[in-house]
């Protein structure tokens, strides 16, 4: 498997330089130069994989001869051998056709855990067959900084600089990430947004010398290794709701588009999804875009539902090259048309293109509350912010008669306390394990959104941990 740049202009790479990469020279995204295909017969033949196989089985063909199948699976079965449920990723019914698929059973409580706790063993693996180190950094709205550094904490081969939005997070995914006091391990609060921290990674990745320097990879979905590794989850659900032989539909709320993507992959790859509903906040250009096609930057608007609080959806790219035909030049121009002027064109029968898979829907915070309260009400489920997006758009828009919809619960309740007990009027605890969390001495730095200033940061980061 090749990967080419969603902008043409960077060599073609395998799985492991992409890995390591993380974003293309020419500022584009990697994607597969083909796509995969499994046939009816090889989606059935996956039904009795216990999770970890499955997730070994969906992303070999990405991977391509870069790792060992073996090697490739002992990954997935170590990367999820500490999750909570024993399914790893358990639907729940809440309605007749209506499902949703718990992907926070994993060390941060967050479904970022379900790529990230592969990502860390794969950065492991190539790195130590190559013998090299690399700084990665990475941003964050939430969930992400948590789940990387959960990752890679202690890792010989990696340093690791977090930037999140200055308090614009919950204190929950703040200290998840600042009480990690590990050496190779460092968090920047930035002061600005989410889209203000992505901006300043890319810069980084921009500024060829700096990247050079310090061998600078990526954790953020710009690293299609973080896609290939959440497209099984989407399979998983699939397969157990009847998949292949039976169509299905998802419901994800989303940010930066990259978790609603690995569900179009899914079907690109073969399985019968008929229909993905995008959920959005208050922050809601994709709505927008798929609703009228209106994709326009806007403030970003604080929200209950922070790791959505983004209004530039990085991985948004690698579908609009898909829907421009794979045409590179025609995606470049577009991107950056968008970057200089904070308005995307795109033209109407692409827009059609997108319309005829997608629907959207925008919750606003009293709309979060009160979604909260019905679920635990009609059917006793606690949904946390995100997931109380990810449901009511699925109510919105249902699939059609006998298709199941599986709503994605991306976060536990419990990493939003005081959101959860404002709608319910009850706080969900934290695990046994993090009961101690607002104890934890922190250690972070408060930044401007300064590229000299942080790109220094993460030189002193790197120099400390050098190989004496």
């Amino acid at each position: 498997m090749r990967y080419i740049s969603t902008r043409g202009q960077a060599p073609a790479r395998d799985f492991s330089d992409v890995l390591l990469s993380g974003l293309a020279e020419d500022g584009g995204l990697f994607v597969p130069e083909t796509w995969p295909h499994f046939t009816p017969a090889d989606w059935r033949a996956m039904r009795s994989l216990p999770y970890h196989a499955l997730a070994a089985r969906v992303m070999q063909p990405f991977v391509g001869g870069s790792i060992p199948f073996h090697v490739l699976e002992t990954i997935c079965r170590d990367a999820y051998a500490g999750f909570g449920h024993p399914a790893i990723v358990p639907l729940v019914q809440l309605e007749t056709h209506l499902f949703v698929q718990e992907l926070f059973h994993g060390p941060t409580l967050a479904f970022k855990d379900m790529a990230m706790q592969v990502l860390g063993r794969l950065f492991d693996y190539v790195l130590t067959q190559r013998d090299q180190r690399v700084t990665i950094v990475g941003a964050t709205s939430g969930d992400t900084g948590s789940a990387a550094i959960e990752a890679c904490a202690g890792r010989e081969r990696v340093d690791m600089m977090i930037l999140h939005p200055h308090e614009r997070t919950s204190l929950v995914q703040r200290r998840q990430m600042t009480t990690v006091l590990a050496p190779n391990i460092g968090n920047i609060a930035v002061e600005g947004t989410f889209d203000d921290c992505q901006d300043l990674v890319k810069a980084m990745f921009a500024d060829s010398a700096f990247r050079n320097e310090v061998r600078l990879s990526a954790v953020n979905s710009i690293n299609w290794a973080r896609i290939a590794a959440q497209v099984p989850y989407y399979v998983a659900a699939a397969l157990a709701l009847g998949g292949p032989d039976r169509e299905v539909a998802f419901s994800v709320p989303t940010g930066n588009f990259g978790n609603v993507l690995a569900a179009w992959v899914a079907g690109r790859m073969g399985l019968p999804i008929t229909r993905l509903v995008i959920g959005s906040n208050r922050n809601d250009i994709l709505t927008r875009f798929v609703q009228s096609n209106d994709m326009s930057v806007s403030a970003v608007e604080p929200s209950l539902s922070p790791s959505m609080d983004i209004q530039v959806s990085s991985n948004f790219e690698r579908l609009l090259f898909e829907l421009l035909g794979r045409d590179a030049e025609a995606t470049r121009r577009t991107m950056v048309g968008f970057r200089e002027t904070g308005r995307m064109a795109v033209p109407e029968p692409v827009w059609h293109r997108a319309r005829s898979r997608l629907d959207a829907f925008r919750l606003d915070d009293p709309g979060i509350e009160a979604e909260i309260r019905r679920l635990r009400a009609a059917c006793g489920y606690v949904a946390d912010p995100h997931t109380a997006i990810g449901v009511a758009a699925a109510r919105a828009h249902p699939a059609g008669p006998g298709v199941p919809m599986v709503a994605m619960a991306t976060a536990h309740p419990a990493k939003f306390p005081d959101s959860m007990e404002r709608a319910t009027g009850h706080r969900p605890a934290l695990p046994p394990r993090m009961a101690d969390l607002f104890e934890r001495p922190e250690r972070f730095s408060v930044m401007p959104k300064d590229l000299g200033a942080i790109e220094a940061a993460v030189r002193a980061l790197v120099g400390r941990n050098a190989p004496r």
